[in-house]
C-alpha cells in the first residue's frame, strides 16, 4: 500500500456541515463497497483490525486509531478484503466553500472571491487524508458521541452534533501544526492582532519588526503560512474593509476616510479601492447607501 502525505484544504467560513455517522463491523473477507463520485466526504475512522482502500491511484491500509478522509468528486473501492474483524466509523459531511487536495504547504482560497460570496475572508482548515489519529482527539470521545446522538430526536440532536463535528475537525486541524507551525501561527496572531489595533497609524516593515521584535522577513513567512498574505496585504485588505465600513456609516469625504483608515493619500486610497473592489469609493457609497 502506498502513503499519500496529501492534506485537505477547506475554506471557511461557511464551515462544513455533518451529515450523517454511524459504526460498520467488517469480519475476515468483508470488504468496503465501490463507490464513484458519491457527493459529500467520508472521514473514516478505524477502532479495531485494519481497513484497505484505494481512491483513483492511491491506496491505503487503515489500521486502528487511524483515519481516512475520501473526497467527494472520486472513485472509492476495496483495495483487499479485511483479514481481521475491523470496526469503523464513518462521518459523512458536505462543504459549500471551495476545498482543494495538496502535498506540502496549506492552499488557500482566493480572499476576495470568498468575500464576494460570503462576506468574511476566509480561514483555511488543514486536515490529512490519512494518518494518526491525534492522541485528544482519541481520548476526547468525540466520535462516539456523535453515535449517540442518533438516537435521539433530530430537533434535539442536530446542533449537538455540528459543534461535535466542528470540534473533531478543529482538532485534527490544529494537530497538523508541528513545533515550528505552533509558533509560526502564534506570532501571525501576533502581527494580525498589533495590525488590527494599529491600522490607521504609519505602519512600516521595519516598525512592526521592531514592535513585534522578529525580523520582518520571518513575520511574512509565519503571516503567509497561516493566512496567505504578508502582514502588508493584510494591512491593506483590513484598511480597505474599515474603509467600506466608514464610506456607508459616515458622511466623511473621500480623503478623511483616506486619512482615518490609514492611506497616505486619498489618490492613493481611491486608486487601490478601485483595483480591488472594482468600483470607485464614491460609486460604492451611492450603490450601498440610501
Amino acid at each position: 500500500m502506498t502513503f499519500s502525505p496529501s492534506y485537505i484544504h477547506l475554506a471557511a467560513p461557511p464551515f462544513p456541515y455533518f451529515l450523517e455517522c454511524d459504526r460498520t463491523v467488517y469480519q475476515p473477507g468483508d470488504q468496503h463497497p465501490s463507490r464513484k463520485a458519491m457527493g459529500k466526504f467520508d472521514l473514516i475512522l478505524v477502532e479495531q483490525g485494519c481497513l484497505y482502500l484505494g481512491e483513483e491511484h492511491k491506496q491505503w491500509a487503515v489500521p486502528a486509531g487511524h483515519s481516512l478522509l475520501l473526497l467527494p468528486d472520486r472513485y472509492h473501492y476495496p483495495a483487499r478484503p479485511c483479514e481481521v474483524t475491523t470496526s469503523f466509523i464513518w462521518v459523512h459531511f458536505h462543504t459549500v466553500g471551495e476545498w482543494a487536495e495538496a502535498q506540502g504547504e496549506a492552499v488557500y482560497a482566493d480572499r476576495d472571491a470568498h468575500f464576494r460570496q460570503f462576506l468574511t475572508y476566509p480561514y483555511t482548515i488543514r486536515v490529512p487524508q490519512f494518518g494518526p489519529l491525534p492522541d485528544p482527539f482519541e481520548r476526547s470521545g468525540q466520535a462516539e458521541l456523535l453515535l449517540q446522538l442518533n438516537r435521539v430526536r433530530r430537533s434535539g440532536a442536530v446542533w449537538q452534533q455540528q459543534r461535535i463535528f466542528e470540534e473533531m475537525l478543529r482538532m485534527m486541524d490544529l494537530v497538523q501544526q508541528d513545533t515550528a507551525g505552533s509558533h509560526a501561527v502564534e506570532i501571525a496572531e501576533q502581527t494580525e492582532a498589533y495590525i488590527r489595533n494599529h491600522y490607521a497609524e504609519p505602519l512600516t516593515n521595519a516598525l512592526l519588526s521592531e514592535e513585534l521584535h522578529f525580523h520582518y522577513n520571518y513575520l511574512a513567512r509565519c503571516m503567509k503560512r497561516v493566512y496567505g498574505l504578508t502582514p502588508m496585504e493584510y494591512l491593506t485588505d483590513y484598511r480597505l474593509e474599515q474603509a467600506k465600513l466608514l464610506l456607508l456609516k459616515t458622511e466623511l469625504s473621500v480623503g478623511g476616510i483616506a486619512e482615518r483608515a490609514g492611506f497616505e493619500s486619498a489618490a492613493y486610497f481611491s486608486r487601490r479601492f478601485t483595483g480591488k473592489v472594482g468600483i470607485s469609493p464614491l460609486r460604492y457609497r451611492k450603490r450601498y447607501s440610501r
